[in-house]
């Protein structure tokens, strides 16, 4: 079988009804590039038109959680591969080396000792990056690299299928960027705006002090952004970035 008979086969056997729509289209992606590349994970996420980084979904709440602490420390295997336009592959000694924040959270938050980035498109869906994670660092080694990047050509190209061809719902875009990640993710970019006008600051200032209040109470940036959207937490409380 081709990689490409190999992805639909597996894509197929995802039938788990709690996933079947079409908002949830890149968590089944996820799921099958994890079972054809015999990875432990996968997960999805895209490059909005202004900057913003939206997670579109994961095979798994470990990846869901790894994809999290990775945007909580604002560095990341995902946000180098995206950046430099090339795969970036790392095993445990080369995340603690390169991104040790992020490697913390990591260790202490997830199973994962190994990531893979794998930047996706320009296409007709957007820009952004297919990560891989692996429980033990060693299993790197038996990641068919060519595969993995065939792989992640086959998601993005599924993922243009539905932009062009499938039923846009009435907020706009594919239903894909509608999923319940990316809604969760959107709230942080409301905090921000609203950090951004109470205390007078840019929009990367105001990311960084969510970012920093969540780093002082070990949550996540998604967390903090929530408690301020709810009024559990001001603007004012929010702990001066480092």
């Amino acid at each position: 079988m081709t990689i490409a008979d190999r992805f639909a086969a597996a894509l197929g056997e995802v039938s788990d009804p709690a996933i079947a729509g079409p908002e949830l289209l890149p968590v089944r992606l996820s799921r099958a590039a994890a079972a054809v590349l015999g990875v432990d994970a996968a997960g999805l996420g895209l490059a909005s038109q202004l900057g913003h980084w939206l997670p579109l979904g994961a095979g798994g709440d470990d990846a869901s959680t790894a994809e999290r602490m990775q945007f909580t420390a604002g560095e990341g295997p995902c946000r180098t591969a995206r950046a430099n336009g090339q795969p970036v592959i790392a095993d445990e000694q080369e995340l603690g080396r390169r991104w040790p924040a992020f490697t913390e959270l990591l260790r202490s938050r997830t199973p994962f000792r190994a990531v893979v980035a794998l930047p996706l498109g320009p296409a007709p869906w957007g820009t952004g990056a297919m990560d891989l994670y692996l429980r033990r660092s060693d299993a790197l080694a038996g990641l068919d690299v060519f595969a993995a990047t065939a792989v992640g050509e086959l998601v993005s190209a599924a993922l243009s299928d539905a932009t062009v061809w499938g039923a846009w719902p009435p907020e706009g875009g594919p239903a894909f960027l509608h999923g319940p990640a990316t809604r969760d993710r959107s709230r942080v970019w409301e905090a921000m705006g609203r950090v951004s006008m109470d205390l007078d600051v840019p929009s990367e200032e105001a990311l960084a002090l969510l970012r920093a209040d969540a780093a002082a109470a070990g949550r996540t940036v998604d967390d903090v952004a929530a408690d301020l959207l709810t009024g559990r937490l001001g603007t004012a409380d929010l702990r001066p970035a480092r």
